[in-house]
């Protein structure tokens, strides 16, 4: 489903907060491979090497977000009247492309040490690597989450989905190497290994679903449509809407709507209450171009179920 669209931020304050989590992002990322990598040479623990993965992809999907915002927010030019937003849904579907395949690729490594099981080494290393991976992922799931709430970026969105499967499968890895030490039965790390491969790949699907639904320019949830319908029907003058298209592409929403006015008014009067209903909208909905079309009313015209 599309999602509500965060109201009062200009479009400069929302550039501003999707870089700097970008920016988190990427650091965050270079910080944990390097850990990860490090207690993955010591412990030999397919659990951890999952983890590595994730974060490895997570740091090269960060790059790609920060490219993506950058387009995402050049304004609009002669080849492209409508802005770059879509730069957004296209990354995303990307790092849905590149979650899969690595989740693929780590299926394959723990079905290969269900076969041929190997020892865990070093726990206490991979343990103390881990816990700090969760504590560092969880600030920053927590500023990323601050800042769609406050942008609705779905490259960011998705980032920050990505940094919540992380603590999930950090804690998983946590797991898998306590109950390797304490059980001694060396197929509970690639068992967990696996789990969390069927885990990613659950959310490369989520992450795909959710771009498409932007690159197909699906409507705004009708909760938004009807705001914005509220909106126009509180002017005085304006006596029905119809027609209404809504759709977003990054952190631009477009609006298109009808308004029906008393037939005999004046042309200059007629574009002035377009111009007030606009202004209204902007005002909640700032990130939007808003089109308004001003129509007589009464007047009957063939209109599709689907433009109400």
């Amino acid at each position: 489903m599309s999602e509500a669209i965060p109201r009062g931020e200009s479009i400069q304050r929302v550039g501003v907060l999707m870089r700097r989590a970008t920016y988190a992002s990427i650091a965050v990322a270079g910080l944990l491979v390097a850990v990860k990598l490090g207690a993955w040479i010591e412990t030999n623990s397919v659990s951890l090497l999952s983890s590595l993965i994730d974060s490895l992809l997570d740091g090269a999907a960060s790059l790609a977000n920060l490219v993506a915002v950058r387009q995402a927010l050049v304004p609009p030019d002669r080849e492209h009247r409508f802005g770059h937003g879509k730069a957004e849904p296209l990354a995303s579907l990307g790092q849905a492309a590149f979650i899969a395949g690595s989740a693929v690729l780590l299926l394959i490594e723990a079905i290969q040490h269900l076969i041929h099981p190997r020892p865990i080494t070093n726990t206490r290393a991979g343990l103390a690597v881990m816990i700090f991976a969760v504590a560092v992922t969880l600030v920053l799931v927590l500023y990323q989450r601050s800042v769609v709430k406050r942008t609705g970026s779905l490259v960011i969105s998705v980032d920050a989905f990505h940094y919540r499967a992380d603590l999930v499968l950090n804690v998983a890895v946590i797991a898998a190497l306590l109950l390797t030490v304490q059980l001694h039965y060396v197929l509970i790390d690639p068992i967990f290994g696996g789990a969390i491969a069927l885990w990613i790949i659950w959310g490369a699907w989520q992450v795909a679903n959710r771009a498409v639904v932007q690159l197909m320019d699906r409507e705004l949830p009708d909760v938004e449509r009807e705001r914005i319908r509220a909106i126009a029907l509180a002017h005085p003058e304006v006596r029905a809407v119809h027609d209404m298209k809504t759709r977003a592409a990054g952190p631009i929403s477009f609006i298109q709507i009808h308004l029906e006015m008393d037939g005999s008014l004046p042309l200059t009067q007629a574009h002035r209450i377009a111009d007030e209903v606009e202004a209204s909208i902007l005002a909640i909905y700032p990130r939007s171009e808003v089109i308004i079309h001003e129509d007589p009313a009464g007047i009957n015209e063939p209109r599709a179920a689907y433009t109400h």
